[in-house]
């Protein structure tokens, strides 16, 4: 089972405050996209083994869309549907 990875958002080749936790890069991007992130650049914590650090870049969208049939009641009847596409992976020696 892989562990959980965790990834901080990125904006103007600056870290934010927004960190998402997922096993892939995509599942930290669908999440971010969820919070309204259209041009999601997320960088994975931790250095690879060639000493740089990768940021996943993502094209995110999101969606209203109506609740499952098998959804519980608290649920609200529309509920967000993200959408992310991976553009590509840059590699940063600083960060």
């Amino acid at each position: 089972m892989a562990d959980v990875k965790h990834y901080t958002l990125r904006q103007d080749n600056v870290d934010t405050d927004h960190t998402f936790a997922g096993r892939t890069p995509r599942q930290a991007a669908l999440k971010a996209a969820t919070r309204g992130f259209k041009d999601i650049r997320i960088r994975e914590h931790g250095k690879k083994k060639d000493g740089m650090w990768r940021v996943h870049v993502f094209e995110g969208s999101v969606e209203k869309v109506p609740k499952p049939k098998n959804a519980p009641n608290w649920i609200p009847n529309m509920v967000k549907k993200p959408n992310v596409k991976k553009i590509r992976v840059d590699k940063l020696k600083e960060v």
